[in-house]
């Protein structure tokens, strides 16, 4: 009975060993610096302001975004003229009015960012039966945060010999299964950047990845910040609980 149960034991392990190394392998993902990261992190306006414009012009076609308000965009830098004048250019239905009827309106700071699709069966009828994920919360959502989000947006490759590619799929390397329904979607000059930047595939996929870092944790600066207070606070009560110890026991010692 043991030598059934040991080969059960080994096949086990060895089956996931191979799949803890295939996913190693498939998660090699590009490491790029990010200002936010570490304890002092700090969001580049600049980028996150860029990486928004990647998103309204590129992304949001397929991908929502349902937990970021237009107000939002002010915390990145926007003014609140500029938000509303952003927040104008779509079209919301709203209602019902007083004749019980749904109606378009002008886009308010206090809406949600408009979802390309009115609901889950239109974005899979629309693009193939793939269903384009809310991109609110995919820095935390994957592995690797913003690397996974940079490796995706620039690792579209031609398929290595032997590799067939499904039809109405694309060969991503940092894609876990190498894969995507998604098709490229970023080229060089795909958007004009309005500071001049030059946009690049490598540019554009890491301002977007900053962008996309700041609606998953918009509040990363102020955790940040009560950190250090907080250890700064220790820092000091500390000091001052040895100064009273020690003027306390002073006279036993």
């Amino acid at each position: 009975m043991r030598r059934p149960v040991l080969a059960f034991l080994t096949a086990a392990l060895i089956a996931a060993g191979a799949g803890a190394a295939a996913r190693a392998e498939e998660i090699a993902l590009p490491q790029k610096h990010w200002s936010f990261q570490g304890i002092f992190g700090t969001y580049d306006r600049a980028a996150v302001q860029r990486g928004f414009q990647v998103y309204k012009e590129i992304c949001s076609a397929c991908h929502s975004l349902n937990l970021v308000h237009y107000r939002d965009l002010q915390a990145i830098g926007f003014s609140e003229d500029q938000v509303k004048q952003i927040a104008a250019g779509v079209q919301v239905t709203d209602g019902p009015n007083d004749a019980g009827e749904m109606f378009e309106r002008p886009g308010k700071p206090s809406d949600p960012f408009k979802a390309p699709f009115p609901n889950d069966n239109a974005a899979r009828a629309a693009n193939n039966g793939a269903l384009p994920p809310d991109l609110s919360l995919m820095d935390k959502a994957r592995p690797g945060g913003p690397d996974h989000i940079y490796g995706i947006m620039t690792g579209f490759v031609t398929a290595p010999a032997g590799v067939t590619v499904a039809q109405g799929m694309y060969y991503n390397e940092y894609f876990p299964g190498h894969q995507i329904a998604m098709p490229p979607p970023l080229s060089d000059d795909a958007v004009t950047y309005a500071d001049g930047t030059k946009a690049t595939v490598d540019q554009m996929a890491y301002d977007v990845s900053n962008f996309l870092a700041w609606t998953a944790e918009p509040k990363l600066e102020e955790r940040h910040l009560i950190g250090v207070k907080s250890v700064l606070f220790l820092i000091v009560l500390t000091a001052l609980l040895y100064g009273v110890k020690r003027k306390i026991w002073a006279a036993v010692h």
